[in-house]
């Protein structure tokens, strides 16, 4: 109902709160019962001097019956049935949310608190499930400190239980005991720090991967530094003048992604980047075609180009177990940590059919993107090896979106995906109602 046919239920409410009577009410305000009778009932506009009468002997600011419950209430009511309705609790009269915040304001307010609440549990619940789920840093660093820990009793059971050693092997063993616990020491650091993290932290590193991905949303996954000649010389500086990279791990992976950064920018620069943009548009096919270079590697310079030239574009690439080793959201495509993202990427198609190129809509929420996915081929097979393949999926803008045609459903990943009904799920959803 519009907020000005609102008036008279306001009206109404303030009336019967303050005890007045329908014709005690209209003999104070100057009119007739049978005419109050029609305002209350949203059957006659009211404005002016009779408004500002009735608001005074009701004890309110006017605005308050004109203007009903602030619109920031009524909107979060209507957030709020509008997410139960996402996850399969319809019901709510959204329709009727101004008239329930004016008839009831107090429960209103609470529903509304409440409602913002969920959101935040909501948010806190998906990052500690990210974390523990699907970050093998948890597992590695448990792992790590568990061997250690079996080391050290091993070697000092030797030691204790032998009653006569050699020198020499005396001395090895306290070195190893040495080398063992200075590795604990490590091990247990990295664990506390990982345990200690707030979840909702941008700043909470907890693998080498996460430092690695800081350090590029830092830069904005492009680095005019190394485009050009000597962009080589320059990768030692930028990883040491970086506070993001704490691990050794992180430093290595951070230059090995900033070698091949080099071997992209050298083979294709960014003036010819920019100029078969200018040309061809985000069309790979057509770059490809234009520069010679291969179709992976222009999926990289496009990903990593500043946004001012080839605009909001998102990469990921897996390795041959599925395993994430690069994501640069865009568009609202949300990806997971590392590994168990959603197995209806047409990324994934591309470990059983590598040589087969992928151009699929998708939609992930709200979020609707154009995938197109290429492998690439890092070490050729061999008779005695199978090749060693890199899946890249490129998101772009849906050129389709405002157009009506298929889009793939996918989700992030299936812990915390509201898809009922998938036949690629591979385990129950928190979002779910027996959760």
């Amino acid at each position: 109902m519009a907020q000005t046919l609102m008036i008279g239920s306001r009206i109404r409410e303030r009336r019967v709160m303050n005890g007045l009577k329908q014709s005690e009410l209209a003999r104070r305000a100057g009119i007739s019962a049978s005419y109050l009778n029609l305002i209350e009932h949203n059957r006659r506009r009211i404005g002016g001097s009779t408004l500002i009468r009735l608001a005074e002997i009701l004890g309110v600011p006017p605005a308050l019956l004109s203007e009903g419950a602030e619109a920031t209430l009524i909107a979060a009511l209507r957030e709020a049935a509008a997410r139960a309705e996402a996850y399969g609790h319809g019901g709510a009269e959204a329709d009727r949310a101004e008239e329930f915040a004016a008839r009831f304001p107090g429960w209103a307010a609470l529903l509304a608190e409440l409602g913002r609440q969920c959101v935040g549990l909501g948010d806190t619940v998906k990052a500690l499930t990210d974390r523990l789920a699907h970050d093998p840093h948890l597992a590695a660093s448990l792992h790590e400190v568990i061997s250690t820990v079996t080391a050290i009793r091993s070697t000092a059971s030797i030691l204790a239980d032998t009653q006569a050693l050699e020198p020499e092997w005396q001395n090895r063993f306290h070195r190893n005991l040495d080398e063992d616990s200075r590795r604990l020491a490590t091990g247990a650091e990295a664990l506390v720090r990982y345990l200690e993290a707030a979840p909702d932290a941008r700043n909470d590193i907890k693998s080498p991967q996460d430092e690695l991905h800081a350090f590029l949303e830092d830069y904005g996954f492009h680095f005019s530094e190394l485009e050009g000649i000597g962009g080589a010389g320059r990768i030692e500086a930028l990883i040491a003048g970086s506070k993001r990279l704490e691990t050794d791990a992180a430093r290595s992976l951070t230059r090995d992604l900033l070698s091949r950064y080099v071997l992209d920018a050298r083979r294709l620069p960014l003036e010819e980047m920019t100029e078969a943009i200018s040309r061809h548009g985000l069309e790979p096919d057509a770059i490809t075609d234009a520069t010679g270079a291969d179709t992976a590697m222009v999926f990289r310079r496009l990903a990593m180009l500043p946004e001012s030239v080839a605009g909001p574009v998102g990469l990921v690439v897996c390795d041959g177990s599925g395993t994430l080793m690069l994501r640069k959201p865009a568009l609202g495509f949300v990806m997971p940590r590392a590994a168990g993202a959603c197995a209806l990427w047409p990324l994934y198609q591309l470990l059983a059919q590598p040589g087969t190129p992928l151009r699929v809509r998708l939609r992930q929420g709200d979020a609707r993107v154009l995938a197109l996915t290429v492998s690439d081929i890092v070490v050729p097979a061999r008779f005695d090896r199978p090749a060693v393949a890199r899946p890249h999926m490129l998101l772009l803008p849906d050129p389709g979106r405002e157009a009506a045609g298929p889009a793939r459903e996918v989700g992030m990943t299936c812990r915390l995906c509201p898809l009922n009904d998938c036949d690629a799920r591979r385990e129950p959803s928190i979002l779910g109602g027996s959760f």
